[in-house]
């Protein structure tokens, strides 16, 4: 049986800060309605990944196809409008704007971005807070604000960074069950995660980065049986 075309296929990525290079041939893809993990240590080249599919780097090589566009001379705006939204570890939430005037900022690229109405069921949170200023937002609230945003756009693949980082138990697991629904609509996710624990509650795969390339991949339905391999790359 053949598999799926994937909805995005990087191969020998290389990219570079400066004179620093950071990626060393990445190759990997993600199929459609997939969740995939990239997992690694720290300084790895997980979040630079993520940054060179948007086309955010100071330079990169290679291919990143997005079903049959290669985009890997493409700027960052022409990227987006494919249907590639881009959740940063750091959030980029506008302080200054509301709950409410932040989901509304960010132009559609594409039909099919969730209504408010659809935003306010998956993140009850964000219609009791409509009202409240960017600075006001718990650090919970505001992943799930950035997280939102993207899902207003229209974007059909969503790269999310470090979504789960340093939240309560209580709001990882609200952001899991929202991968998980935002998976049955039929939206694919490629999540850069370091909660082991976490990604096997999502994901249907995992790369394990190291050095700026991807070393190992592991179907989550396997992850009990590798775990201690798993380890090992990530020194757990």
């Amino acid at each position: 049986m053949l598999k799926p075309t994937p909805l995005l296929e990087v191969r020998d990525l290389h990219a570079w800060y400066g004179e620093s290079h950071v990626l060393h041939g990445m190759s990997f893809s993600v199929r459609k309605g997939e969740v995939v993990t990239l997992l690694g240590r720290n300084g790895v080249g997980k979040t630079t990944t993520m940054r060179s599919i948007m086309g955010v780097v100071g330079k990169r090589t290679g291919s990143v196809r997005y079903g049959e566009t290669e985009t890997i001379k493409w700027p960052s705006n022409q990227i987006a409008r494919l249907g590639i939204g881009y959740c940063p570890e750091e959030r980029g939430i506008f302080a200054s704007l509301n709950v409410t005037e932040n989901l509304l900022l960010p132009p559609a690229v594409k039909g099919g971005g969730l209504p408010l109405e659809e935003i306010h069921a998956l993140f009850p949170q964000l219609k009791e807070r409509a009202r409240s200023q960017g600075t006001k937002l718990s650090g919970g609230e505001q992943q799930m604000l950035a997280i939102a945003r993207i899902l207003r756009t229209g974007a059909d693949l969503l790269l999310l960074d470090e979504p789960t980082e340093g939240l309560a138990p209580v709001i990882v697991q609200h952001i899991g069950a929202v991968i998980r629904d935002l998976k049955k609509r039929g939206l694919t996710v490629l999540l850069v995660e370091q909660n082991l624990h976490f990604a096997a509650t999502v994901a249907d795969r995992h790369y394990v980065v190291e050095h700026g390339t991807v070393v190992d991949e592991i179907e989550n339905r396997e992850l009990a049986a590798n775990r201690q391999r798993l380890e090992a790359h990530l020194g757990v």
